[in-house]
């Protein structure tokens, strides 16, 4: 009888211990199983905020936003401008004569409608910008720059850009009233600056059928990168 309950009581303690040890073996295996499952979804939230899920992918977000709208803040900025030629407009200087070619060709000599077409281009490697009219004296007569023209259509303060290449155009009206004439074949020019005032004066000869011109009165249109009068 004692045998036997010794016997007994050894395979209770054998078969406590074994199951003793089959839960311990789980409980680890589970525990690995989530800790596992912690690491994973924890890189997934560190490379998902990275890369823009998170606070800081907002953020980064937001800056690409920021960095869209500035994109189109300058885009519509430039548009504002006109715009002779292709290319970039960022960074562009104020246009300077000696780096610009600056002619001029008498049209409809002698009748209605006479004028200078005055072409400025630039001849730079950069883009520049002209603005308002160009700063003309007629002949050697004439010390005071011509007026505005009055019948000018609106908008002289924009500022034209010209890439390489690129062309602006003005006029000089000329008008005859047949009394106190003054004859001439060239004039000076200069480009004004966003502020108004005048740069250096580049002379300009004519060109055309009839190169010499009179006029008692005469005024000037803004600049343009179109040609005026339609031609």
């Amino acid at each position: 009888m004692r045998t036997s309950r010794i016997r007994t009581a050894t395979l209770a303690a054998v078969t406590a211990a074994l199951a003793l040890g089959l839960t311990a073996c789980g409980g680890s295996d589970s525990g690995s199983k989530a800790a596992g499952g912690d690491n994973a979804a924890g890189t997934a939230q560190s490379r998902s905020a990275s890369d823009g899920g998170g606070k800081g992918g907002a953020e980064q977000a937001n800056g690409g936003g920021d960095s869209k709208e500035s994109a189109r803040s300058t885009t519509a900025s430039g548009g504002t401008d006109e715009v002779a030629g292709k290319g970039t407009t960022a960074g562009a200087q104020q246009c300077r004569g000696d780096e610009m070619l600056l002619t001029a060709v008498h049209r409809f000599a002698g009748q209605q409608g006479d004028h200078l077409l005055i072409t400025a281009s630039n001849k730079g490697t950069k883009p520049c910008w002209v603005t308002s009219y160009p700063d003309v004296k007629l002949g050697d007569v004439d010390s005071a720059a011509l007026p505005h023209s009055k019948k000018d259509n609106p908008g002289g303060g924009k500022q034209i850009t010209l890439q390489p290449g690129g062309k602006a155009y003005s006029a000089v009206n000329l008008f005859d009233y047949g009394s106190n004439n003054h004859t001439a074949q060239s004039f000076s020019l200069a480009l004004r600056g966003a502020d108004g005032n005048d740069g250096p004066s580049y002379s300009v000869d004519i060109q055309g059928e009839k190169s010499q011109f009179s006029w008692n009165e005469a005024d000037v249109l803004n600049w343009s990168t179109t040609k005026p009068y339609n031609f």
